[in-house]
């Protein structure tokens, strides 16, 4: 059998839409990323190379192709441009291990939806083809700009920073367990997979838990899995994420929120290395790495009793302190352009500069939401900025957590305010996507209610706005 015979059938006899071609030469990756497609239900070939990729196009006619970056004879970059030329109608994913912002920017200018930094995890990929194709369903154009979490890089100049990242280093290859400390914000899920993606286990998977999302019920649940007719509603068997993390990395994010009951639980796990799922009669083993996050000190959780002396000890075996952005300030020029650059790319904009003026305005902000609030407040700035450079003005001190900013709306709002550059911008979005107010507020950043008391705001302003609908 051939290498091309190996890749995929001569005919297959299923509807465009369930077609999928991964392009790259590398055979073990090629062959992973086969199988992740395959248990997603969808038909695959492979190509070793994008001359490959475009005779099989022609005769395979996927919806989606996933292709690497750097090949012989036809490079991903020129793959895109040819598909594009081609068959516009397919999407087309570009996957790396040279990730640079430069890169992106290139790929999303010639068409490709989603940009992925090697290496990833399958339950990434899942999500992200699970998510593309409902977005061709919904009628979304091939190529939007879009990038992924996956191929966020941790940009930073600080030495502190830079220390920080040479000891995680280390600890990467390692197995042991580490605990993020940290602000809300700062990074800590970043960071873990950082350490997942240099360790051992790097193409296993990545799964993440956030403690504190679920009610305690359905954390058992989520975490340990169940049997069917476990408890009222259990009509089929859940595989947890223990064991969807086996043989990669489980990421407990805000451990503290964690319940007593549960703790324990865990703790078993932690030592045994085995799951008992709810209604299970026999342990399942498991083979894993953990990553736990919080934002708070875990030793005064101790000390208070609401968190366990001797789960403590089994998580703080290599402890991880992330600084809060107020004490790394010469990140933030370097993180606000990756920002801008980001969101520009998301939105079908060309990226902006940052004026002088914007930048020291940035740096004398407290941050109190960190990188995270940093990154929402350059996303509004890229919205109000337009096509000019990013002010002060554009970047609102009073901005935090959901909001588009709280400025007092004066009695009489003079133009060119920042309250009526907000309400412009409110409702610019809504025209954009024809009222739809869930579309609207989630490209906005902000939530349903936040824009429900926006737009309740603006009815009651006294003079109307006049508001170009095209």
């Amino acid at each position: 059998m051939n290498e091309r015979e190996k890749n995929g059938p001569l005919v297959d006899q299923r509807d465009e839409s369930d077609r999928i071609l991964i392009v790259d030469d590398d055979p073990s990756m090629r062959t992973a990323l086969m199988e992740t497609v395959k248990r997603l239900g969808y038909a695959v070939e492979g190509a070793v190379d994008g001359s490959d990729a475009m005779e099989r196009l022609v005769r395979f006619r996927p919806w989606l192709v996933l292709t690497d970056l750097r090949m012989p004879r036809l490079s991903g970059l020129d793959l895109i441009k040819e598909i594009r030329s081609r068959a516009p109608q397919v999407t087309i994913v570009l996957m790396t291990a040279y990730g640079t912002i430069e890169t992106a920017v290139e790929a999303m200018k010639l068409g490709a939806s989603e940009y992925l930094l090697k290496p990833f995890s399958m339950d990434v990929l899942e999500r992200m083809i699970v998510s593309l194709k409902a977005g061709r369903e919904d009628g979304l154009p091939a190529g939007p700009p879009v990038q992924s979490t996956e191929s966020r890089a941790i940009l930073t100049q600080d030495p502190g920073m830079v220390r920080l990242l040479s000891t995680i280093e280390g600890v990467a290859a390692s197995q042991a367990t580490v605990l993020i400390h940290g602000e809300s914000g700062t990074g800590k899920e970043l960071l873990a997979r950082f350490i997942h993606a240099r360790s051992p286990r790097a193409h296993r998977p990545f799964i993440a838990v956030n403690c504190a999302a679920l009610p305690d019920g359905l954390l058992e649940s989520e975490l340990f899995g169940h049997e069917r007719g476990a408890f009222t509603g259990a009509l089929i068997k859940k595989i947890g994420k223990f064991e969807m993390a086996h043989t990669g990395t489980l990421l407990l994010d805000e451990i503290s929120e964690m319940n007593l009951p549960l703790q324990a639980k865990l703790l078993r796990v932690l030592q045994e290395r085995e799951v008992d799922r709810i209604g299970g009669r026999d342990p399942v083993p498991v083979n894993i790495r953990v990553i736990a996050t919080t934002n708070r000190a875990l030793y005064r959780e101790v000390e208070a009793g609401r968190f366990r002396e001797d789960l403590y000890y089994r998580l703080n075996v290599f402890p991880i302190t992330v600084p809060p952005l107020r004490e790394r300030a010469i990140d933030i020029p370097l993180l606000a352009r990756n920002f801008s650059t980001q969101s520009a790319l998301r939105n079908g904009l060309t990226p902006p500069t940052l004026s002088d003026d914007a930048l020291a305005h940035l740096q004398r902000l407290a941050w109190k939401g960190n990188v995270r609030e940093l990154e929402n407040v350059m996303e509004r700035a890229v919205l109000l900025a337009g096509d000019g450079a990013i002010l002060p003005e554009h970047c609102p001190a009073d901005t935090c957590g959901d909001t588009v900013g709280q400025p007092v709306r004066p009695q009489h709002p003079a133009n060119g305010s920042l309250w009526e550059m907000e309400r412009e911008l409110i409702f610019k979005t809504l025209a954009r996507v024809k009222d739809n107010r869930t579309h609207a507020a989630k490209e906005l950043g902000i939530s349903i209610r936040t824009l429900r008391n926006k737009l309740r705001e603006y009815r009651e302003c006294e003079r109307p706005l006049s508001i170009p609908m095209s």
